[in-house]
């Protein structure tokens, strides 16, 4: 079953899943306040004139997927994480990069907020 809501993805995960979700869901609010909250591709997302990043939690790791870009330009910090070409995997037994998230998550905005000009 899809989730319909943020709320209802985050019930469904394990106490320790709902914290590392939650801390990803603050670290991204911060720094893009305007964007809004969905769900899309079945995992919560934050859209702002287009997506910005979407994040779920897998049995191993959190995946975060800031779009190609995201990843391209932050290689040289990723470099201890496994990434895709447009997902990064943070393990859970590891703190999450709150910094490098939100510099992705800035990048991003940047990104969406210049394309439509």
């Amino acid at each position: 079953m899809i989730n319909s809501s943020f709320k209802e993805y985050y019930i469904n995960q394990p106490k320790e899943i709902q914290d590392l979700l939650s801390q990803i869901y603050a670290a991204v609010k911060h720094v893009a306040p305007d964007a809004t909250e969905k769900m899309s591709y079945g995992m919560p997302a934050f859209y702002l004139k287009g997506n910005l990043v979407h994040f779920a939690a897998y049995k191993n790791h959190i995946g975060f997927y800031p779009a190609p870009s995201g990843i391209s330009n932050f290689i040289n910090e990723l470099k201890s994480f496994k990434t895709s070409k447009g997902a990064i995997q943070f393990k859970l037994d590891k703190e999450l990069p709150i910094e490098l998230i939100q510099k992705i998550t800035v990048f991003r905005v940047n990104e969406n907020l210049n394309k439509s000009k």
